[in-house]
């Protein structure tokens, strides 16, 4: 199995690079944030927690993240993969990402890290906000998940550093040169 964690500030195009490898290699997509938005759609009781704590900027807590992670590894286990898109954005959740994976003989073949300036960031959710109307997407918004990402976030590439898993991707530019340079670092990984 070809496992990939992408991952990025809010607002490096996680998602839509997401599609794009997942077109490329057939790889089941696994978005914490997704997953979230279909249980705050669905109103579920863990829907309106995760709702309010998402509307804050704050982080979910790993307890809920990890129990719908390893229930979609559980689920999809045939598959040539996963691309985890987001996920995860804790050292404790690498670790239990780790831990999951090994329970089914398997591991991360490579962190992809999207590399984005901030103004740039902050620009494309703005745009994303009045386009889409997400309700996290609004300027105070926005700053809190971009220093929360920088606070807790950011640690998750030394982890990933320290196992010699990796590599960091230029985030700007258009989205086929930034697909390019990703496929770059896949075609290392599976070779």
């Amino acid at each position: 199995m070809l496992n990939i964690v992408l991952f990025g500030p809010p607002g490096s195009g996680k998602g839509t690079q997401s599609e794009k490898v997942i077109e490329k290699y057939g790889l089941m997509h696994i978005s914490t944030g997704d997953l979230l938005r279909e249980e705050v759609a669905a109103q579920t009781e863990l829907g309106k927690q995760a709702k309010a704590i998402m509307d804050t900027g704050e982080l979910v807590s790993d307890k809920i993240v990890i129990g719908m992670i390893r229930n979609k590894i559980e689920e999809h286990q045939d598959g040539p993969g996963f691309i985890f898109d987001g996920f995860p954005r804790t050292v404790d959740q690498a670790r239990e990402l780790r831990k999951a994976l090994t329970d089914y003989d398997e591991r991360v073949g490579v962190m992809i890290s999207l590399e984005v300036a901030r103004e740039e960031l902050v620009k494309r959710l703005l745009k994303r906000g009045k386009e889409t109307g997400r309700s996290d997407d609004k300027l105070e918004t926005i700053n809190n998940r971009i220093d929360v990402y920088n606070r807790q976030t950011i640690p998750v590439t030394y982890y990933y550093d320290k196992m010699h898993k990796h590599a960091a991707v230029e985030g700007s530019g258009s989205v086929n040169k930034i697909f390019d340079r990703i496929v770059e670092v896949i075609a290392k990984v599976k070779s």
